[in-house]
């Protein structure tokens, strides 16, 4: 890798890490008060690295396969504080795709996507931290764009919004009209039998 290419990664690993630790505190909820604040504000610094690699030329990896980094960190107990953390607004509904005509709201969890993009910058890191900086670089900017990238977006609309009904007084549940309410009512009711299908399964429903 080129020296530019090396400082380049050098910067996106640290703007990675910030996010990762900081997510980890806020998580640890000693500042409930300050957690929204805080994953908005982490967040949004996370978008600018994203926007950095999708502004790049594709990252071509050394090796035709990916070396081993080793097991996926384990974020189960970081995605049960958040939802602990987060539980009045833990569930939000974003469009999954804009590009897609007549795309239906989808129920998500802010706990689920917070940890889920954790996951994916930790694997870059760890390709990082062995050496490997043109893998870590190629893994951080392939799932940006097929993963943490729109799943990153998709939570700092989501917690734009809670900030913005909190400054302006107005609060979510009373904002909704009734067609709006009954809306979140069969989404939240979606969202209850996708749960229930995932425990029957032993896991995930996709």
């Amino acid at each position: 890798m080129s020296d530019d290419l090396n400082e380049f990664t050098s910067e996106i690993a640290d703007q990675i890490d910030s996010f990762v630790l900081a997510v980890t505190e806020v998580a640890k909820g000693e500042e409930p008060e300050q957690a929204v604040s805080m994953l908005l504000l982490e967040v949004s610094q996370l978008m600018l690295a994203g926007g950095r690699l999708g502004a790049i030329a594709d990252v071509v990896p050394d090796d035709r396969f990916e070396p081993d980094s080793g097991p996926d960190p384990d974020v189960d107990a970081l995605r049960s504080a958040l939802s602990r953390l987060l539980e009045p607004i833990d569930v939000y509904y974003e469009v999954f795709d804009p590009y897609v005509p007549k795309s239906k709201p989808v129920a998500a969890r802010l706990s689920d996507d917070v940890a889920d993009v954790v996951a994916d910058l930790a694997h870059g890191l760890a390709h990082h931290r062995a050496g490997r900086n043109r893998e870590a670089l190629w893994w951080w900017q392939f799932s940006y764009l097929s993963n943490w990238g729109a799943t990153a977006s998709a939570v700092l609309r989501a917690l734009q919004s809670v900030v913005s009904h909190a400054r302006l007084d107005d609060p979510i549940m009373e904002s909704l009209d009734p067609a709006g309410q009954a809306m979140a009512d069969e989404l939240v009711d979606e969202l209850a039998e996708q749960l229930d299908e995932a425990v029957v399964l032993g896991g995930p429903h996709t």
